[in-house]
């Protein structure tokens, strides 16, 4: 029987990057609750833009677009050059009908990776699930991202 690997469990860093192996899995649920230990660990942790993108791509994935806009804008307020909250944002607020603020998003994102688009969006966020992906880059679609 295999068990799942766990975190050291005083390793704020290792919860923040397990919340982003369970965003990049499919599993919301559980990015989730390793993003709140990261935070009880560490608050004031300077990398805590890094958790507040995992929590935004998990609310991102349940379908909390309003959620995932929120965490990806606490995100960028401590680090404005993090693409993959920028990416986040510009898609839940694009699948939550706010289009001004996901073209912003998009114009960021192509501002800082000019070659991005959504033939190689995996690039920026690798999802191991294709509904992710898809999800994601129906989000992009619709903020503006080309093809």
């Amino acid at each position: 029987m295999s068990r799942s690997w766990q975190p050291p469990p005083n390793s704020a860093l290792a919860w923040n990057l397990g919340a982003w192996v369970r965003v990049l899995r499919g599993e919301p649920d559980r990015a989730f609750d390793y993003a709140a230990r990261a935070k009880r660990l560490s608050p004031l942790d300077p990398s805590m833009y890094a958790t507040n993108g995992a929590v935004a791509y998990a609310h991102f994935l349940v379908g909390d677009y309003d959620m995932a806009s929120s965490f990806a804008e606490k995100s960028l307020h401590h680090n404005p050059e993090f693409l993959l909250a920028t990416g986040v944002f510009a898609a839940s607020n694009a699948l939550a009908g706010r289009l001004a603020a996901a073209q912003k998003g998009i114009a960021r994102l192509r501002e800082c990776n000019p070659d991005l688009r959504l033939s190689n969006l995996g690039d920026l966020v690798p999802f191991r699930r294709p509904e992710d992906i898809a999800h994601f880059a129906k989000g992009l679609r619709e903020a503006g991202l080309p093809e």
